[in-house]
Formats: C-alpha cells, structure tokens, sequence
C-alpha cells in the first residue's frame, strides 16, 4: 500500500524571542565567537540554544559556515584545561559536520574509510570510536551495501556458512539520518509505483499513444504500459514531453508536469500552446508545497493519472521522495531532463542512478537543438569543443588576460554590446560565472554590475529597489527576482509574478544580488543571452557537466569571456561529473529488475 506522504517543506522557523537570543549572544562573547550569530545559534540549536552550548560547545558546529577550528577555539575557551582533542562530544560534533559538508557536495552518505581518514585529517585521535560514538548516540546511521562487480565471482563465506553459499563484497557506509531514510523511500516508493500498475492498458492509455506522433508516440507508448519512464533530451526535446501531457489530457487522464523553476514552467505552459501560464504546470517546490498542482485526494495522494518531472537531473533525493511518496497507487511517472547537465543542488544523483540501474525504459529523444548555439552545445556534451560558424553573433569569444579585465568585459557586454548587436537588454541576460568568491566570481561580478545598472547606497542590507536578486527559499533553490521596496516587514521582491516578502533577519542569508548566478544556480532556467565568464583561477574548477549547462542557458546569445587558456577544451574532453556517493543504484537493484 502507499505510504503516507512525506510532509512538505517545512515553513522557517519563526524568529527566536529576544531572551533567547540575548542569552546565546552573552555565550558566544564569552566565548569569542562572533555575536553576531546568535540568531543563527538561537534558531539552529532552538529552545535552550544558550545551555546546549555550554553543556557542549562544539554544537557550534551545527551552524552553516561555522568550521572545526573556530568551535574548537570556542570550545576552549569555555571549558579551559577540559577542552581536548579526545573528547567524545569533539569527535561527534566533527563526525556530523563532516556528513553535513558531503551532503553540501551531493553525497548522501561516505564510504566508512573516506570518513575515517577525513576524521583523522580534522585531528581526531580515534576516528573509529568516534564514528561508533555518533552512531550510538543516533545523529548518523551505518549501512552495509552489496557491490555489483559485473563478471567477477561472487566471495563464498568460509566460517560457519553451508557449503556452496556466496556473499557478494559490500561497502560499508555512513550518512545521515535524513538523506538515508529519503533514498530509501525513493526506492520504496518508485518500486511500489511499478508494482502497482495494472497488467492490462486501459482504453484512455491506448488513446494517448494513438494521439500523439514522432518522439511523443514513442514516449506515449512507454508510458501507456509503464509506471516508470526516462525521457532524455536538449531544450527543444521538451516539446516531446509537452506533446504526451496535451494527449493525456485530451484522453481525459488526470495529468500535471512540473519543472525545476518558474522559468521552465513558463517555457513548458508556453509549448502547450499557452503563452502565460497553465493549470497543467507547475514547478517541484510548489506542488510540494501545496501552493500548485491538481489538490490531492482522501488518502492524500495526487489527484493523478500522470506526473512528468522536467529538469529531472535537479531533482535531490528528498524533493524526490516526496514527490513519489505523493502518487498514488496505478499512476505514471515521467522522468525528463538533459543527462549532460549538473546534477542537483542538494544530496544526490536521481536521474543519473536511474539512468544506471536501468530498471524501467529509457527514451532519448532524436530532437536536436537547432542552430549554432545547438550545435556548440551538443558537442560539448559529446566532449569535443568546436568552431562552430555564428553568422548571426550568436556565439562571440571575448579573450582576456586577467580577472581584472574579466569583470570590466563583463560589465561591458551586458551593458552595451549585447544590447546594442543581438539587441537583448540587461535585465534579460544572466552572467555565469563558477564559484561566489574570486576576483571575478558573482560578488565581484553583481558588485560592478550594480554600479553600472542600478547604482544606489543599498540602504536595504545593500539592496535597492530595481536590484535583480537570487533569492533562496530553501537550501538548494534558488528563483531569480528584483527588489521593488522594502518596509518594516523587510525586503520586498518580485519572484516569477509574485510578490514575496523576506523578512529583516532572514535578508542576509537568503538573498543575494543576481545579475551574476553560479551554474547551478542557473540550472532549470534559459535567458535570451548568456555571458559566460572563465577566468583564470576557474581552470582547476571547470568540469564539462559546468560548461555544457553554462552554454545551454542561451537561447538567442553566448559571450564567453575566456581567460583559461587550453583549460576550457581540456575540461570538455577529459572532465566528468565530480562524483557523489549515493545509495540509491543498490537499492532499485535489490527491488527492480533491469529492464530489458
């Protein structure tokens, strides 16, 4: 049976009293720790933030951006002489926060002896027994999986087990109580989809593959006797997942397609041939939320026949499992995306892991992406970089020779050239650049641009009215914005048609200036024009998954502002996808066989 659905994201926290935080504050002075943290303190560690801390210092560690070495130089200072490096709540503290930074990176747990080995490097004396520690005492949980070695034999037991019995090798694992428990109700969930779903294809599905045509009949076909189906394919492949919605509903099929961001809702509404919205889309948050979507029915399923999930490479392990928690038993599920592309933001590798476990069908689209920017686009996901001919400067390499230079070209290109000779103006290009720190990341980067388009003193925590933003609901999402007012309430942006207000203490840390966006952080999303900035220092950092979404967020236009030399064509022929532990390839192989 399904399980009950997973509650959605869960809504901040409300700010913490003024007691509590004046009371975390007067620990962190004494401490030495900055003071200016104590909301963050206050609302991480919650009711009794001030005595959690003194009973253990290192829960410091618990606040983003707080690292080892400044809890251990707070934990010093309150304890004195019985601060060490021994200590139990030292090497828990260290262990979780060591889980938390892999999450940041994608993983969803750490293979024992890479855990071990960082413990060791962070100064823990006894790496094991501090991971058995937090084990104990259940802030992380410990997994044995069976590897899949394709041609090798199978290691016999030798103590204690009946003749001719065989255990495959297994790695041994940790993780986070959270990302766990979502893999495995991802699994759970997608393995119950597929065996529920009725032997026999109904009158409606048989309508919906003779409705369609090309691409669209081939993926109406899948689905008709699937639960489960991946769609891969470029931009212009979206047409094919579009095309099987419009023939479901007209089969009279409860369906609804969601995508990573309102942009991508905006593009698919307008395939469906509406160019504003459609009550057949929305986006993953929102159905999450309950904000969007087709409402829900008694049990608290989705009142649906089928779901497709576009930008399916940004779905994280956790949006996942919800969403799949919350279909009911006998719908369809369609997953559809760009393989090439970065993989989510949050913990996890969805659709690649599926891709692999190649236990459902797999459909990749023959729609190309037309023109110049396609066919640039194209080969740097089949690792070659090529000269590809731009009559219409659709493409224009920009050389420079230092990041200095980097940002003065940018600035130059969104504020003149690109209006003046694709005519696209400022606030319809986005600039992309790797990292938010660097001479010439987005800091650097939105600094310069607001001075040129919308200079002002930031009399709002640095915002002015016309500033564009990326604002960050949650972690891991990010939905572009401009700043209209701000009030006693706090700052008050205008997100995809929507009004949205960001509270005064909750500015700092979930809004920034978005002229300037990280790959990621673009991801999902498609402007007009797109300059792209590689400066030197970004050469270590390049990977062709980086490159292949940075160029694909242009519709019409590409600068590439490029000061990486040889580093560029390399990173495209030689440089996968950084790769991510994940648990969720074992656990579809323990449930769903491959697929034929």
């Amino acid at each position: 049976s399904r399980p009950a659905p997973a509650a959605p994201p869960a809504a901040p926290a409300p700010a913490p009293a003024p007691g509590a935080v004046e009371a975390v504050r007067r620990v962190l002075a004494e401490g030495g720790a900055p003071e200016a943290l104590a909301v963050q303190v206050a609302s991480g560690l919650g009711e009794g933030a001030e005595a959690a801390l003194r009973a253990d210092p290192w829960q410091l560690l618990r606040i983003g951006g707080v690292r080892p070495e400044q809890a251990d130089g707070f934990a010093r200072a309150l304890l004195g002489a019985a601060c060490g490096p021994d200590d139990e709540r030292r090497g828990r503290a260290v262990t979780v926060w060591l889980l938390e930074q892999a999450a940041l990176a994608g993983h969803t747990a750490l293979e024992l002896t890479a855990l071990t080995a960082a413990l060791a490097r962070r100064g823990v004396p006894d790496p094991d027994a501090a991971v058995q520690s937090t084990i104990a005492e259940a802030e992380a949980l410990v997994f044995q999986d069976a590897l899949e070695e394709p041609g090798a034999p199978a290691a016999r037991e030798e103590d204690g087990e009946e003749d001719g019995e065989e255990q495959r090798p297994v790695r041994v694992l940790a993780g986070l109580e959270r990302y766990a428990l979502a893999e495995e109700s991802l699994a759970d969930g997608l393995a119950r989809l597929v065996n529920s779903l009725p032997k026999e294809v109904t009158g409606p599905w048989e309508a919906v593959a003779s409705g369609a045509s090309g691409g669209a009949a081939e993926l109406a076909r899948a689905v008709a006797g699937h639960a489960l189906v991946l769609h891969t394919g470029g931009e212009a492949a979206r047409a094919e997942p579009a095309a099987l919605l419009g023939a479901a509903r007209a089969a009279g099929l409860r369906a609804f397609a969601v995508c990573h961001t309102p942009g991508g809702r905006h593009r698919l509404a307008a395939l469906l041939g509406d160019a504003e919205e459609t009550p057949d889309v929305g986006t993953v948050a929102g159905v999450l939320s309950g904000t969007e979507g087709p409402g829900r029915d008694a049990e608290g399923a989705l009142d649906l026949d089928l779901l497709v999930v576009l930008d399916a490479p940004q779905l994280d392990v956790e949006s996942g499992a919800m969403l799949v928690e919350s279909l009911p038993d006998g719908a369809r599920l369609v997953l559809s995306g760009d393989p090439g592309v970065l993989w989510s933001a949050g913990p996890g590798r969805v659709f690649a892991d599926l891709l692999a476990a190649k236990a459902c069908p797999q459909l990749a689209s023959r729609t190309p992406d037309p023109g110049p920017l396609g066919e640039l686009v194209s080969g740097v996901g089949a690792g070659e970089l090529h000269q590809v001919e731009a009559p219409g400067k659709e493409i224009v390499i920009v050389p420079v020779r230092d990041a200095g230079e980097a940002v003065h070209r940018t600035v130059q290109l969104v504020a003149d050239s690109v209006p003046r000779a694709i005519g696209v103006a400022p606030e319809r290009t986005v600039v992309i650049t790797p990292g938010h720190g660097g001479a010439a990341g987005t800091r650097a980067l939105n600094t310069a641009l607001k001075e040129r388009l919308n200079p002002g003193p930031g009399r709002f925590g640095g915002f002015d009215p016309g500033d564009r933003v990326a604002y960050s609901p949650a972690p891991g999402r990010m939905v572009p914005g401009r700043v209209v007012d701000a009030d006693a309430d706090g700052l008050r942006l205008e997100c995809a048609g929507e009004s949205v207000v960001v509270p005064r203490e909750r500015v700092e840390h979930s809004v920034r200036h978005g002229w300037a966006l990280t790959a990621h952080q673009a991801a999902g999303g498609r402007w007009p024009a797109a300059v792209v900035v590689l400066p030197g220092d970004a050469a270590q950092t390049l990977t062709r998954p980086w490159v292949y979404t940075a160029f694909g967020r242009a519709e019409r236009h590409l600068s590439v502002v490029h000061g990486v030399e040889q580093a560029l064509p390399r990173a495209v022929a030689e440089v996968g996808a950084k790769p991510r532990t994940t648990r969720l390839r074992t656990l579809l192989r323990a449930q769903l066989p491959a697929a034929d």
